[in-house]
């Protein structure tokens, strides 16, 4: 169940990279979930590796890719999914190094064939905290997928819904609940465009089933004063609620 008027890529892209932060975030031993102070190399930059730049970014690793292609790696710069383009595996070391010693977040792109750096970081020992293919993680048993889109000035309303979505993960507690709060905080700022219309959020079942709530009082109040359509995905079941403003009497 998709909301509509959301393009399928936009939220196809979103939901990839959703499944590989969870995947991602399993690798966290910090109390907070967080990968500060881990590299990732997430290979050749393709679509996936796209998404996979994104997901490492909201889960607080410094991530390294490559490709030749002149074009992806403009977009990807353009698109904030890599913060440095370089020409060679130095320069990339260099900023990796620094950001890897502070635990900061950072993607950097070399310009170059995947094959020939790959050959190369084994000649010099590069040896990454994580390597792809990194597989989605799937939903558990326990777990709902959410999806919410506002029906006009999202720039306004989007964050009503989502400080309402973050009080109640933080109200259920529990490292489950600190990864979804972090995806939710950060994925805004690193899907860019792609999450200016919507949101999607992994969550415990009885959370999402709060979050439908707790919004819906809010429309129904007026505190949030347009439509919001939400998706819910629970149960192997899909369901849709378009909660719509209260026309006065």
């Amino acid at each position: 169940m998709t909301p509509d008027s959301i393009p399928s890529a936009a939220l196809e892209f979103a939901l990839l990279a959703e499944s590989l932060y969870a995947a991602l975030i399993g690798f966290a031993t910090n109390e907070e979930p967080s990968l500060g102070g881990k590299l990732l190399y997430a290979g050749e930059l393709s679509p996936h590796g796209r998404a996979l730049l994104v997901a490492a970014n909201i889960a607080g690793a410094a991530s390294l890719t490559s490709t030749a292609d002149s074009a992806a790696q403009k977009q990807a710069i353009r698109d904030g999914v890599a913060d440095f383009l370089v020409n060679s595996l130095d320069e990339a070391l260099r900023i990796l190094k620094n950001e890897i010693r502070k635990r900061e977040t950072v993607a950097v792109c070399i310009a170059a064939d995947p094959y020939s750096i790959e050959r190369e970081m084994l000649e010099r020992g590069v040896v990454p905290d994580l390597l792809a293919p990194i597989e989605p993680a799937l939903r558990a048993p326990r777990e709902s997928l959410l999806c919410w889109r506002i029906a006009a000035a999202p720039a306004q309303w989007l964050p009503k819904v989502d400080s309402i979505a973050l009080g109640c993960l933080k109200d259920n507690g529990g490292f489950d609940s600190e990864r979804a709060r972090r995806w939710l905080r950060l994925s805004p700022r690193y899907l860019g465009r792609l999450a200016q219309g919507m949101r999607v959020l992994r969550c415990d079942s009885n959370v999402a089933k709060e979050i439908v709530e707790r919004v819906k009082s809010a429309v129904d109040g007026g505190e949030i004063a347009t439509d919001v359509q939400i998706s819910l995905t629970a149960d192997n079941k899909d369901l849709a609620f378009q909660l719509s403003l209260r026309t006065p009497r």
